[in-house]
C-alpha cells in the first residue's frame, strides 16, 4: 500500500516537471514548481513514516515553508520584475539634458 502511494508520489512529480517544462505560460511553470515541491514534502513525510523516522515530519515542514516564501517571492517578482518598488517623489529621477 505504501509502495503504491509513494509510486503515484513519484508519477504527480514526473507529471510537474513535464507542464513545467511544456508550460506554456510563466505561471502555468510557476504552478507546476509549486506543485513538485508540495509533492516533496508529501514525498520526505511519507519516507518519514516509512522507515519510523518522525524528524523528517520537521525537515518536510521546513521545506514546505521554504517553498510557499520562494512561490510568493517569485510571483512578486514576475508581476512587476522589481518587488513592488514604485517611484516616488523623493526618488532621485535622471532626466537627460
Amino acid at each position: 500500500m505504501l509502495f503504491a502511494a509513494t509510486l503515484a508520489i513519484f508519477i504527480t512529480m514526473l507529471l510537474a516537471i513535464i507542464r513545467g517544462i511544456v508550460g506554456p505560460t510563466l505561471y502555468d511553470r510557476i504552478l507546476a514548481v509549486n506543485m513538485f515541491g508540495t509533492k516533496t514534502v508529501l514525498l520526505i513525510a511519507l519516507l518519514g513514516f516509512v522507515m519510523g523516522r518522525p524528524e523528517f515530519l520537521d525537515i518536510a515542514i521546513v521545506y514546505a515553508l521554504i517553498n510557499f516564501i520562494s512561490v510568493i517571492g517569485v510571483l512578486r517578482y514576475s508581476d512587476t520584475h522589481q518587488f513592488k518598488h514604485s517611484p516616488t517623489l523623493e526618488d532621485p529621477v535622471e532626466k537627460e539634458d
